[in-house]
């Protein structure tokens, strides 16, 4: 469980400054509801301050929208009051992509007696974490995240540009999926991805040319420490970002840059060990075992009252359209890609389930959090799935799943296992920040509209 920093903290960050005397400053990195890193920096001469609690930012930095704006009836409850960030001692580390010399750790929000602020994002994973440890299991998950390189200038409409020779000029078709040819003409940019990876400790798996137009995946490494995982997505994103900066091309993990191509999806391969370090899962079949088929109940039954986490933006919902490996309904099937948990084939001892639903764009703790807990609440409550899918699902199940947002956001507003398992806390807050995004969207008129009525009325 998350804690106030220890003896054994303080000593890494004395270890660090030891080995890093040219480091100046340190970057402090706070994922906030949204995904988006906030923060502050650090002269080295502060480090061990902040590992005896002291550094602080307002708790309401973790409920920001995302243009950064406080949500309303969220910043005044509590008189915008101060919490303690409590460093991640294992993710103190330089930065491998600045000029200067530079640390970087993440932190998470405490209250000020140092215990975990329950509507941190990293604290209600932690919380989901210690449900399986209470009950003598663990949770092993690995991330995969899809992103575009684009150029740095939009077209004259503001839309995005892509980057490479696959766009084919003005009419990009294919994305050449796969293709190696594609791949090294990044490559520079690339290895220096994978080499910011090594530095990090970010545990790079392989990396893919996906199915549009300068569309990328990457994925990471399974681990038995789905905070650390998610610690690990959200620098790869950051190294991605950065890197790409550093060769003149922006990185996006937006979930649906172009209407008429492929969305940028985060996928989620997860099976639980337990205490002996066996994946229940594994029965020695190819159906895998009950603990299986109770895992996959609970993720269905709760799919819909935690789409707002997996979808969590306007953008999100454009993914989601019949065909486009982005599921409509709660489905599942063994070795088949048009279903929401697919059950990949491999090794028995590997068995897992890997959830197709959410965006790139998604906060990958709070993805983790509800996959998790909708795992927990079928195993305890030993649920039972609908049948396997074989074959199109699209063409077989009906959309279930929200695909408009105020659906979605009513979902986890009611939801009763949201209250549960992510809280009462993080759920309002949650939902103040996206109604408030929502109304802006509401309120623009878009150019389309513009083109379609303006003079046509």
């Amino acid at each position: 469980m998350l804690g106030p920093s220890s003896v054994k903290d303080l000593e890494l960050a004395k270890q660090f400054l030891e080995a890093n005397p040219d480091v100046e400053t340190i970057e402090v990195l706070l994922p906030d509801i949204n995904g988006v890193l906030r923060g502050k920096w650090l002269p080295r001469d502060n480090l061990l301050k902040a590992f005896k609690g002291g550094l602080k930012l307002p708790v309401t930095t973790l409920n920001f929208d995302i243009w950064g704006r406080d949500a309303p009836g969220v910043a005044f409850d509590d008189g915008d009051a101060d919490g303690i960030c409590i460093p991640v001692a294992s993710s103190l580390s330089r930065v491998p992509w600045t000029d200067r010399p530079m640390g970087q750790m993440f932190v998470h929000m405490a209250d000020l007696d140092e215990q975990p602020f329950i509507g941190d994002p990293r604290v209600v994973l932690d919380s989901i974490v210690a449900k399986f440890k209470a009950i003598g299991l663990t949770p092993v998950v690995a991330i995969e995240l899809e992103f575009y390189l684009l150029e740095e200038k939009r077209d004259s409409a503001g839309r995005p540009v892509h980057a490479g020779c696959d766009a084919n000029a003005d009419y990009p078709i294919g994305g050449q999926p796969y293709s190696l040819d594609l791949m090294q003409e990044y490559e520079e940019a690339f290895h220096e991805m994978r080499e910011a990876c090594e530095t990090l400790g970010v545990p790079v798996d392989t990396l893919v040319k996906e199915f549009a137009p300068a569309q990328y995946e990457i994925n990471l490494h399974h681990e038995d420490d789905p905070c650390s995982a998610a610690d690990h997505a959200m620098m790869l994103k950051r190294v991605i970002k950065s890197v790409a900066r550093r060769h003149d091309l922006n990185a996006s993990f937006m979930a649906k840059p172009f209407g008429d191509m492929a969305g940028n999806g985060m996928h989620v391969h997860f099976s639980i060990l337990d205490e002996a370090g066996h994946n229940i899962f594994n029965n020695e079949t190819e159906e895998g075992s009950e603990a299986l088929l109770h895992a996959i109940a609970g993720v269905q039954s709760t799919m819909v009252e935690t789409m707002a986490i997996y979808a969590p933006n306007f953008n999100s919902y454009r993914r989601f359209q019949p065909g486009s490996y982005a599921p409509m309904a709660p489905t599942w099937g063994y070795e088949n890609r048009t279903v929401a948990l697919r059950i990949p084939s491999d090794d028995f001892a590997a068995t897992r389930i890997e959830h197709r639903v959410s965006g790139a764009d998604a906060n990958p703790y709070l993805v983790l959090a509800s996959i998790l807990a909708g795992a927990y609440e079928g195993l305890t409550k030993k649920l039972q799935p609908t049948a396997a899918m074989e074959g199109d699902a699209y063409s077989q199940a009906q959309s279930s799943l929200p695909v408009y947002w105020p659906d979605s956001l009513n979902a986890f507003e009611r939801s009763q296992f949201v209250r549960t398992h992510l809280g009462e806390v993080f759920q309002r807050s949650y939902l103040a920040a996206k109604r408030q995004e929502l109304d802006e969207f509401r309120h623009t008129v878009t150019r389309m509209e513009y083109d379609a009525y303006l003079l046509a009325f």
